[in-house]
């Protein structure tokens, strides 16, 4: 696993938005906008060889034409675009991207023709086919979410974007907050295993929250998964448990998900918290963004009736 230059998009303090525009609708719009209401105190450049100005913003032509280096680029425009696009992101020295367009897949060659991009200027791509990546406590929501979030110590790693986006709403009716929220999209490049091994040594980050479909790279997960646990909870759904599941992950994200009875005992090994769908997660989550952890882990039962301690001991033995 490498966090190489994943650093950058941990606080960025710049970023360049390339596909920005105010045109009604677009996703260019969109991510613009919730940039600037975010708050982001940061530098923020439009990039649109169409547009002289968005939102009030200087717009540039060009990636050579960013008077600074951006920590992160966020990438909006078509999917033959992209290859090219990254080149020159990664030509002005930025390390961190988030590929918010869809349709950058392996069957026309787009995929790897961004990975053979990036790969000389050792950019980090986030994505593609992302909502994007917000982080609270720098104001900045990079992404296409209809709102953003308050700051926390929950970080949200999801494969997919509505999952990310229902957590978010959800959390902002209870008051729940984020230290980050990472769409990773088809993972073509930083995936799940390597954001667990950056948020391992994350301050901010008190717990990490996992929506994944699939594992494309156990042994790295299972390693960086292991790593995290021992300092802080790891909480994960796993979709894709049935054949039918796991054929509709596919469908979703081409992903391959692997026997769900392997797929549970690496998670139990790792350390990982496994919860069985969203209500879990939720309540995961709140448990552990509201309450501090125990300093030991000794629990007695009172029951009214030998029939129910005996269903709760089973319970808990089930989560052991």
């Amino acid at each position: 696993m490498t966090i190489r230059n994943l650093h950058h998009a941990l606080a960025p303090a710049s970023v360049a938005v390339f596909g920005a525009t105010e045109r009604a609708g677009s996703v260019g719009a969109v991510v613009m906008r919730n940039i600037l209401a975010g708050g982001f105190e940061g530098k923020v450049w439009p990039v649109n060889p169409k547009h002289r100005r968005v939102m009030g913003l200087d717009c540039l032509a060009r990636a050579a034409d960013l008077p600074e280096v951006p920590d992160l680029a966020v990438v909006v425009t078509p999917a033959g675009t992209v290859p090219r696009l990254v080149a020159e992101i990664g030509a002005t020295g930025c390390k961190a991207a988030v590929v918010i367009t869809a349709g950058v897949g392996a069957a026309d060659g787009l995929r790897q023709a961004m990975l053979d991009a990036a790969r000389p200027h050792l950019l980090r791509i986030i994505g593609p086919n992302s909502v994007g990546l917000i982080v609270p406590p720098a104001k900045l929501n990079a992404s296409f979410a209809h709102m953003g979030a308050a700051p926390g110590n929950l970080a949200l790693l999801s494969q997919s974007g509505a999952i990310a986006t229902s957590l978010i709403d959800w959390a902002a009716e209870r008051g729940i907050g984020f230290s980050q929220i990472v769409s990773l999209g088809d993972m073509a490049d930083v995936d799940i295993g390597d954001y667990l091994d950056l948020l391992a040594g994350d301050a901010k980050t008190r717990a990490i929250l996992i929506y994944c479909e699939s594992i494309p790279q156990a042994r790295k997960f299972l390693s960086a998964a292991r790593a995290a646990a021992r300092l802080k909870p790891v909480i994960a759904v796993k979709a894709g448990r049935s054949q039918q599941g796991a054929r509709a992950a596919a469908t979703h994200t081409g992903a391959l998900s692997g026997g769900d009875a392997v797929v549970e005992a690496a998670l139990h090994r790792a350390g990982v918290l496994r919860v069985r769908g969203l209500a879990e997660l939720f309540a995961a989550a709140e448990t552990v963004a509201r309450f501090r952890p125990l300093d030991r882990a000794r629990l007695g039962i009172v029951t009214n009736g030998g029939g129910a301690g005996v269903l709760a001991v089973d319970r808990l033995a089930d989560g052991a």
